[in-house]
């Protein structure tokens, strides 16, 4: 009984890791910076559409969750980047020229 209930457990967190691995990829998109306001922390990106945030293609602000990452950006650039949703702010995590 203690083995099955072992295999159980194992079986839902691959489980679990599977759909948050699929969500992380959901999360990522790519764009074009159009702006970049390093006082602020602020990025403004034309992007795809990014899944994940349920969000069509448009042109956008987010801050930047590690604002050194934009020092090393321009606009025009087109950049694969992580987006997310955190206490109703649009942030960007990883991001990078492409």
């Amino acid at each position: 009984m203690q083995i099955k209930k072992s295999l159980i457990h194992c079986a839902l967190t691959l489980a679990s890791l599977s759909l948050g691995a699929n969500a992380l990829a959901q999360a990522m998109a790519e764009g074009v910076v159009r702006r970049i306001d390093l006082e602020n922390n602020k990025i403004t990106i034309r992007h795809g559409e990014i899944k994940a945030l349920d969000m069509p293609p448009m042109t956008m602000v987010f801050v930047a969750k590690q604002p050194a990452r934009l020092k090393s950006l321009a606009p025009g650039d087109t950049v694969e980047f992580e987006a997310f949703e955190e206490n109703g702010q649009y942030l960007v995590g990883k991001i990078q020229k492409k």
